[in-house]
């Protein structure tokens, strides 16, 4: 297991629409590993291959809520996301329903030290292939929900900040801009 390095916004393959897994390898395999271990460490509860510098349809989850001695916290899941099978390892997650709307306070691992409310669906089902190859389908909800979404925003070369006014949007590009 290896700790990647973090692609900060503006870097070019946070904008660049990634390129669908043809073939599981245990290379890509290896590099979901990877991700999952960055991720944890820096810490978040998504992360997607561009993030760390591979323009592949590749993102991993683990949106399990945890205490102070690292023990799961089910009381903050939803009954949906109770259901899934943690932690996730996704090659070429598609939503294929989205319902509900929901606004929720983001922030991500490649625009570090900010955070905004984010219009997003409040339900969602996708799909996606897993390191084992085999084709699952998730039916979810809370902050699992969010976070699909967020990731594969990811994959299309979209950030969070693209997601919010104008003004908003404006305002965080300068700030990073000056403080770059």
């Amino acid at each position: 297991m290896a700790i990647l390095n973090i692609k900060k916004y503006p870097e070019q393959v946070l904008k660049t629409v990634a390129k669908p897994v043809k073939e599981i390898t245990p290379s890509l395999v290896s590099l979901a590993n990877d991700m999952l271990e960055t991720m944890y460490g820096a810490p978040g509860v998504g992360l997607a291959a561009p993030q760390v510098g591979y323009s592949i349809r590749l993102a991993v989850i683990d949106t399990r809520y945890r205490d102070e001695s690292g023990q799961v916290d089910e009381s903050q899941m939803t009954e949906l996301e109770k259901a899934v099978p943690f932690p996730l390892k996704l090659f070429n997650p598609v939503i294929l329903k989205k319902e509900g709307k929901i606004k929720y306070e983001e922030g991500c691992l490649s625009v570090p030290g900010f955070a905004e409310g984010v219009p997003r669906s409040e339900y969602v089902e996708f799909e996606a292939v897993t390191p084992d190859n085999k084709k699952i389908v998730i039916k979810t909800d809370g902050l699992l929900a969010i976070c699909i979404q967020h990731e594969i925003d990811h994959l299309n070369g979209k950030l969070f900040i693209d997601r919010l006014s104008t003004v908003k949007r404006t305002l965080i590009k300068t700030k990073i801009k000056k403080h770059g």
